[in-house]
């Protein structure tokens, strides 16, 4: 009888020791026993487990998978109170609608100040380009002066 066969008689927790000792010992050994039992399936839990009694009794609502202790009421995505309901409508399209009006602003804004960057720049560039040239002009007569 092998090592695997002997802790497979014991079931998981024997598994679970082992990987222990192997990191107090020596941590490869460790990460090695790990990977072994996730390689083999050893780590998986059975199907027919904590679900399945849970089933058996009628607690998950014949539904599986994600959300299945969760059972929604018979107003699937409402409160239950029509005229929350329909204040909560109201107000979000409201919002919604002052959102986009936000937005709109903010882009206005935006290409307002972009704008008077860009004025700003502009200003600033044909003042410098004006120095310039009169600098330029100036150098010009001195040379033909000389």
């Amino acid at each position: 009888m092998t090592l695997v066969d002997r802790l497979d008689e014991y079931g998981k927790p024997a598994w679970i020791t082992l990987m222990i000792l192997g990191f107090v010992v020596f941590w490869p050994l460790g990460l090695l026993t790990l990977g072994y039992m996730m390689w083999s399936g050893r780590m998986k839990c059975s199907s027919k487990g904590k679900v399945a009694a849970y089933e058996s009794h009628g607690l998950t609502g014949g539904k599986s998978g994600p959300g299945r202790w969760y059972r929604p009421s018979k107003f699937s995505g409402t409160s239950g109170n029509r005229a929350f309901d329909n204040y909560r409508e109201d107000t979000l399209r409201r919002l919604e609608e002052e959102q986009e009006e936000f937005q709109g602003f903010l882009d206005k804004l935006r290409q307002a100040r972009d704008k008077a960057e860009f004025d700003q720049f502009m200003a600033d560039r044909a003042k410098n380009d004006g120095a310039t040239d009169v600098d330029a002009d100036v150098e010009d007569i001195k040379e033909v002066k000389s």
